[in-house]
């Protein structure tokens, strides 16, 4: 059994969602009570698993910059776009969880920011700045999922720590599915680093052909 308090459902509310693209898909939006962390995470229902399959989840790190303002320096945005898609049409749950700059807050990431510009990689300027590469913890998520019903899932990442976190939660990670890979001239060097670094399953020789062109 999990060595975490159970979460509780606050509220259920269904949205109609609208991208840029033209995209659109009708999710419900649930809130909790009593998770570990105290922030106000939601979860992001989509689809309707076929009977007897695993739901499709994907957890999501709050990107303002990337998410809303469309910024190219990560490749946050297109992943969520992508997710909500491929989730609504497996059936499962995104997870957008209140835990931006890798859970260091966004003005800590700006300020990243202004040191990768000067050279840094994307986890050398955490460390200047004397903050963790990733201060990201995923009990809140495993709470959210349980309180869905959901133990056993297929996870749509490329973060092998992820997996790794919610496996030790006693969530049953069946899978690993890596998203699809969002380059820009902005973000290649970003990408390149979460693969030499985290170990993220990405196409390294791609991202180094881009780079260095």
């Amino acid at each position: 059994m999990p060595d975490f308090p159970a979460a509780t459902t606050r509220a259920r509310v269904r949205v109609p969602l609208r991208f840029q693209d033209g995209y659109s898909v009708d999710a419900e939006l649930v809130t909790f009570h009593g998770l570990t962390d105290g922030q106000e995470h939601v979860a992001v229902v989509l689809g309707d698993p076929a009977p007897g399959t695993t739901p499709l989840v994907r957890l999501h790190s709050e990107c303002l910059t990337g998410d809303v303002f469309g910024s190219a320096r990560c490749d946050c945005g297109p992943q969520l776009r992508e997710a909500v898609e491929r989730i609504a049409d497996r059936g499962g749950v995104l997870l957008y969880l209140r835990q931006e700059g890798r859970g260091i807050g966004l003005y800590n990431k700006l300020d990243a920011y202004a040191l990768q510009d000067q050279g840094l990689d994307t986890y050398e300027a955490n460390a200047a700045l004397g903050l963790p590469e990733d201060d990201r913890d995923y009990t809140a998520a495993a709470q959210m999922l349980l309180t869905l019903g959901i133990d056993a899932l297929d996870l749509l990442s490329n973060n092998p720590d992820k997996a790794g976190q919610l496996r030790d939660l006693g969530i049953d990670v069946r899978d690993r599915v890596p998203t699809g890979v969002f380059t820009t001239a902005h973000n290649v060097r970003y990408l390149r680093a979460k693969v030499l670094q985290t170990q993220h399953t990405l196409p390294l020789g791609q991202l180094t052909e881009l780079s260095a062109g």
